[in-house]
């Protein structure tokens, strides 16, 4: 039993094992440069992508704002412009908006005259 004892203990505490040792390889230049090079490449794209994200978020936002009227809307913004005695519908009713038609209600809420030059600028109205 003490050999045994002593067999283990010897494996235990005298080992012949030698510690492995880690091999440091050397980097060139060349290997640092292409993968500084890569990761610019990488953070570069990124960067691109969340751009493109964001610039197409801002698009949908703004198309969000301007989408076509319902036929009461359409009837209810030409009413709006006969209102005014002075201005008519300058484009097709299809393409008012309901930026538009808020603009129109302003107006007739406001009677500010800048609305409705607004409104000319951008081809909504016409002068009569």
């Amino acid at each position: 039993m003490s050999r045994l004892l002593k067999g283990i203990f010897d494996k235990l505490f005298n080992t012949t094992q030698k510690p492995s040792e880690t091999e440091i390889k050397s980097i060139s230049q060349e290997e640092i440069e292409a993968i500084v090079e890569a990761r610019l490449r990488e953070h570069a794209a990124t960067i691109e992508q969340s751009v493109e994200e964001k610039v197409n978020s801002a698009v949908h936002l703004k198309n969000q704002d301007d989408y076509s009227l319902s036929p009461k809307q359409i009837d209810f913004a030409l009413e709006l412009i006969k209102r005014t005695k002075e201005f008519e519908l300058g484009t097709n009713t299809a393409n008012l908006t309901v930026k538009d038609l808020n603009k129109l209600i302003a107006y007739n809420k406001f009677k500010n005259k800048g609305i409705l030059i607004n409104l000319v600028k951008k081809g909504v109205l016409k002068k009569k």
